[in-house]
């Protein structure tokens, strides 16, 4: 894991925010048509479709993706089945500005979950910066009015989202764990493959438990499938792709800096595509979150 940025580092954890904000705008859009479950589900499905031919290393003898299926279950369930269902869900009453300015927090999250569970250690200047994330966090969380947060008034898309990134924290982490066989590592198309195999698992049971308590039917049409498509091809495989690798470069302290990149793509796009403007607290929350991540990057 090499700490110092280069440009080629920068683009491989820029790109995935960037497809990560139009993911929140497209879940925004097919919300009524598709229960956020189920959208998950296909999601990850078409998904696989696309890596399996490129994905034949995970299909070799010895590649581990069976004798080390404990390991994969557990990225799955982390990145595959609770950050995404997590995520539509927050988006079914929360707009795609405040869910990625909840997912700014990342920094104070990734922090707290790699020093609790894998043993890194925090920086003072971490914990400075963890309280300015913090801070940007309730922010939106309180929609800029103070009252609402002392009343404890919270939007149930915020905790989802909450929820989301903690489970992307542990993902992120595990990632960097050298528990995978060297053939299977080194290709992205089938380690990636193995890990939606197994979260279409998880995936497949949340949107089991969704019909069963009533979900509404599916109103297919031609721009739910244009949906689903780049929600599968963009923010799902290359995405990930791109964030995999990156995180082994930079590791996921730095990485998760980069995705406070996402609400300003979102608020971007919000404005293109839903005219969802932003508002002033969304410019004091995303300040804090910056301020956090400048104090938290000093050595």
């Amino acid at each position: 894991m090499n700490q110092k940025l280069s440009p080629s580092t920068i683009l491989l954890l820029t790109v995935p925010p960037l497809l990560w904000a139009g993911n929140a705008i497209v879940g925004r859009l097919v919300r009524e048509a598709v229960p956020p479950m189920t959208l998950n589900l296909l999601r990850w499905l078409i998904a696989l479709v696309i890596l399996l031919p490129l994905a034949r290393a995970a299909f070799r003898p010895g590649s581990g993706a069976l004798s080390n299926w404990r390991r994969y279950a557990l990225l799955g369930l982390a990145g595959i089945g609770l950050y995404n269902s997590f995520q539509y869900l927050a988006l079914q009453t929360s707009t795609p500005i405040n869910v990625t300015l909840v997912a700014s927090g990342m920094p104070v999250w990734m922090m707290l979950v790699g020093r609790l569970f894998f043993g890194v250690p925090v920086r003072r200047w971490q914990v400075a910066g963890a309280v300015l994330s913090i801070l940007g966090v309730l922010v939106v969380l309180c929609r800029g009015d103070v009252h609402q947060l002392l009343g404890l008034r919270l939007v149930a898309g915020d905790l989802y989202m909450i929820l989301a990134t903690i489970a992307w924290s542990f993902y992120s982490w595990m990632l960097l764990q050298p528990k995978d066989e060297p053939a299977l590592r080194g290709d992205w198309a089938a380690f990636l493959a193995v890990q939606v195999a197994y979260g279409l698992l998880w995936s497949g049971l949340f949107s089991g438990i969704e019909w069963s308590i009533g979900a509404p039917a599916i109103a297919w049409s031609g721009k739910l499938a244009a949906a689903l498509l780049f929600v599968a091809a963009g923010p799902a495989v290359l995405a990930y792709a791109l964030w995999g690798a990156g995180i082994r470069r930079a590791g996921p302290g730095i990485g998760a800096f980069f995705v406070n990149l996402t609400p300003l793509f979102a608020a971007l796009l919000s404005s293109a595509f839903l005219g969802d403007l932003p508002h002033t607290y969304h410019g004091l929350a995303f300040a804090l979150i910056v301020g956090g991540i400048v104090v938290s990057s000093r050595r």
